[in-house]
């Protein structure tokens, strides 16, 4: 592929959540598309492998294992994007969990503050640190992955998950009102029922995925592939108007009422 070609070329990607589904995913198209990346999952391994996968692939990534939860990775994940790359063009940050699902009332209090840590405080965590990196840049794009669930639709047995990744849309509104002014975008990516891992434990069973896939329009369930190149272009020039958006990618889950 050809520099030309390449929407990403030049910049400089940092992804968390990379070890697996629509993180990894996203590390391959953005590397694909010219950006040089730093990724992060609990899970080194994984990561290492996807790092060398990129790179025989002729990209440039670099891998910190780790803690969403914990800010001093946060604040590791933008030094390493300053020292190894020379700075900080697009954060997509996308780490995040789905807990047990159970009724409010059985719901503990450490699996309710387990949600919300890893999924949105982590994502303040980072933007915390990536913002004054992004600024430093021009501005560049922030993106998070939220979720349908809790913004256009209630499941039960959800409640942590919904309301952690509800937060983060407010949270996108915010920076982009605060730093648009300064060329920043924040948008969150909210994508319907994808064939991930984490999607796949929570439909175990034959039955309980064909019922999930029958709630979205489309009758399936999304490839992460395709959740990547919504983040692809919420990271490039091609969404260069788009900002503080809630970016539903859900086959139309939203929508169908049959």
């Amino acid at each position: 592929m050809q520099p030309s070609s390449q929407q990403l070329h030049g910049k400089v990607a940092l992804i968390t959540g990379a070890s697996s589904g629509i993180g990894r995913e996203a590390a391959r198209l953005f590397a694909r598309h010219g950006a040089r990346l730093v990724l992060t999952a609990r899970r080194q391994p994984e990561l290492q492998a996807l790092v060398a996968e990129i790179e025989q692939d002729g990209g440039q990534a670099i891998a910190l294992a780790g803690d969403v939860r914990d800010e001093p990775l946060a604040r590791a994940l933008v030094e390493t994007a300053t020292a190894r790359f020379g700075g900080l063009d697009i954060a997509f940050n996308n780490a995040g969990m789905t807990g047990d699902p159970c009724a409010l009332p059985d719901l503990s209090l450490q699996a309710w503050q387990e949600a919300i840590a890893t999924n949105l405080t982590s994502a303040f965590l980072g933007a915390k640190h990536q913002i004054p990196a992004l600024l430093a840049r021009g501005g560049g794009s922030l993106i998070f992955t939220s979720t349908f669930v809790g913004y256009t639709a209630g499941l039960p047995g959800m409640g942590a998950y919904a309301a952690s990744k509800a937060g983060l849309v407010g949270l996108t509104q915010v920076i982009a009102a605060e730093y648009g002014p300064r060329g920043l975008r924040a948008n969150a990516l909210l994508p319907g029922g994808t064939d991930t891992p984490m999607g796949r434990a929570s439909t175990p069973t034959p039955e309980a995925r064909a019922f999930v896939e029958n709630l979205h329009a489309l009758k399936r369930l999304a490839t992460p592939a395709e959740i990547a190149a919504a983040a692809l272009f919420l990271a490039s020039d091609a969404s260069s108007f788009v900002t503080g958006t809630a970016m539903v990618v859900d086959g139309g889950v939203s929508i169908q009422r049959t």
